[in-house]
Order: structure tokens, then C-alpha cells, then sequence
């Protein structure tokens, strides 16, 4: 019985085995089990890395959180001031009634034309100011915040330079605002009254306790948007608006100064939050390229064998079988 009978008693002595797998010699396709929807194993799958937006956001801190939600709102309020400066002055550019100023030589020097050019292109920068600071500070992203930052630094330096400016030249100022009000005096009588015009007019006069050029009210011509007399003789004559606004912005000029101060300081400390976010979103950005090298590491340094080319891929994720070589140690004899 050395022939056949002999294999298969031997056969019968095959058993699986606990060794592991560097000893492996041969898996056997035909031997692993068909019930194939059987959980796969966990110990031969590797540990899935984090997920890398989910720790880009936990890994700022209560500062860079800070900083982030300040730059939101600042960046609301920034986009209405925004839209509001430039919808004033391309209304003013391009409405009926103030439309023919700029079509005047004369007139394309004037304190109102040099005003509206100022809204529109106050309200545009802003605008784009906003669209980088919203980008960076929604998304994390540094390199739109470095924009925003540099933007921000150079709006709050030319805010505070006005300032300065606008003190140390009160006199120059206070002409310029007195040539505005005359061109809207002179708008409100070629418009026929426009009411948007009346309106700004009826602020001016209201706010500074005024009417019109003269003030008299027997032949002032705006007479409908003076502020109500004070006394008796106010009912005749009120004083004129020229020499009250000159007067009043010279000695409101230091009041001027620190309002433009105090509004570069604000656009100061929106830049140094937005400095701040982008070096926080830094730091989490190579926290999280460390904890994937990490990962990486361990892997490499706990290496899987490989079974391609032993096995099918259908039965990757199954436990293989395994058995032990046979060896003529364990190889019954048979007589024969």
C-alpha cells in the first residue's frame, strides 16, 4: 500500500495551522470557505488615517476661532458699507439730475464730482477687499488672508494719512465742503426741486442750523428745506450756510481726526486677526502633515506580506487557510 493509499492516509494527518504568516509555503484557493459574506477580519486591515478637514479644523485654537468669527462680521459690515458707498455714487454718477455735471467741462473739477468719484471708488476697493477677506476666512485659505491682510494694511495707512492730512489743511477742507454744498444748492435749482437732492439739502440745513445761500427768507429759494426759526428773528433772516459749514469744520476738524483714526485703528485690528488666522491655519496645516507621515511610518515599519500572485482577489479580505509543508518526518510508513 505504498501507492495512492499511502497520499491519501497522509492526507488525513493535514491540519491547520497557528503559525504565522512568514512561515506560509502555500494558501489553497479551494480551501477557503464559501460562505464569502462573512465579516472580514480587522487584524488585516490597516488603520484608516483621520480625516484631514476634520483635523485642519480642530486644530485651531480658541484664538484662531476668535479671529475667524471677527473677521466674519467685519467682513459683513464692510461688504454693506461697501455696497452702500458705491450704489450712492453711481446713483449720483448716472441719475437724471446730476448727470449733466459731468457733462460739463466746467464743472468736472468741482468738489461733487471729485465726491462721487470718491464713493465709487471707495465702495469698489471695499468690495474687493470683502471678496478676498470672505474667501480666506470661510475656506482657510492663507494666501487669500495675506492678500486681505496687505489690503487692509494699505486701506488703514491711507485712512490715517487722510486724517492728518485733512487736520493740517482745515482751511483748504472746509472750502472744498462749502464748493459742494454750492453745487448741490445749484443741482436743486436746475432739477426742479429733485427730491433726493431736497433731501440732502434738508440734512445739511437741519444739522447745521441753516438755509440756503443767504439765508433770507423772503428770496432764498430753498426755503422749503430750512430747519424751522428759532426766535423772532429768525422768521427774516437765518444764518447763511457758506460761513457756517467753513466755521464748523474747523472747529469739528480735530473731532474729524480722531474719527479717521479711530477707523484706521479698526481696519489695524482686522489685519492683525486676519494675521493671526493665517499663521494658525499654518500650524494646523503641518500638524496635519505630521500625523500623516506618522501613519505612514508605522505602516512602513510593520510591513504586511504580500499576497499577490497566492491567492485570488476575491478572497483578500477573507482569512486564508493555512497549512504546514508535509515533510517525510511526518509521513506515516505503511507496510506494505
Amino acid at each position: 500500500m505504498n501507492g495512492p493509499s499511502g497520499v491519501k492516509e497522509a492526507g488525513r494527518h493535514c491540519t491547520r495551522s497557528t503559525q504565522p504568516r512568514e512561515n506560509v509555503s502555500l494558501i489553497s484557493p479551494d480551501a477557503v470557505p464559501a460562505d464569502r459574506d462573512r465579516e472580514p477580519s480587522n487584524k488585516s486591515r490597516l488603520p484608516k488615517p483621520p480625516h484631514l478637514p476634520e483635523l485642519l479644523v480642530m486644530a485651531l485654537d480658541g484664538c484662531g476661532l476668535f479671529c475667524k468669527y471677527v473677521l466674519i462680521i467685519f467682513n459683513l459690515i464692510f461688504a454693506v458699507l461697501g455696497f452702500a458707498l458705491l450704489g450712492l455714487g453711481l446713483w449720483l454718477r448716472f441719475s437724471i439730475s446730476t448727470r449733466g455735471i459731468f457733462q460739463i467741462e466746467e464743472l468736472n473739477s468741482s468738489a461733487f464730482v471729485t465726491v462721487v468719484t470718491i464713493l465709487i471708488v471707495l465702495g469698489s476697493v471695499m468690495l474687493i477687499v470683502v471678496i478676498f477677506g470672505d474667501y480666506g476666512t470661510c475656506n482657510e485659505k492663507r494666501c487669500a488672508l495675506q492678500v486681505f491682510t496687505g489690503l487692509l494694511s494699505f486701506l488703514a495707512v491711507a485712512v490715517i494719512a487722510c486724517g492728518v492730512l485733512s487736520y493740517s489743511n482745515r482751511n483748504a477742507v472746509g472750502e472744498r465742503f462749502v464748493e459742494f454744498y454750492a453745487s448741490m444748492y445749484t443741482l436743486y435749482l436746475t432739477s426742479n426741486g429733485d427730491q433726493v437732492i431736497a433731501a440732502t439739502l434738508s440734512l445739511i440745513h437741519n444739522t447745521l442750523h441753516c438755509c440756503g445761500m443767504t439765508g433770507i427768507a423772503s428770496v432764498e429759494w430753498v426755503q422749503s428745506t430750512c430747519p424751522p426759526p428759532d426766535g423772532f428773528l429768525e422768521h427774516f433772516k437765518m444764518p447763511g450756510c457758506p460761513a457756517i459749514i467753513a466755521t464748523f469744520y474747523d472747529s469739528k476738524a480735530q473731532l474729524v481726526m480722531g474719527v479717521f483714526v479711530g477707523t484706521g485703528a479698526l481696519l489695524l485690528i482686522a489685519a492683525i486677526c486676519s494675521s493671526t488666522l493665517s499663521r494658525k491655519i499654518g500650524l494646523s496645516n503641518s500638524s496635519v502633515q505630521y500625523i500623516v507621515l506618522a501613519h505612514s511610518t508605522s505602516v512602513a515599519s510593520n510591513p504586511q506580506p504580500s499576497l499577490h500572485g497566492l491567492v485570488s482577489p476575491s478572497y483578500l479580505d477573507q482569512d486564508p487557510v493555512v497549512f504546514t509543508p508535509l515533510s517525510m518526518a511526518n509521513i506515516p510508513m505503511v507496510q506494505s
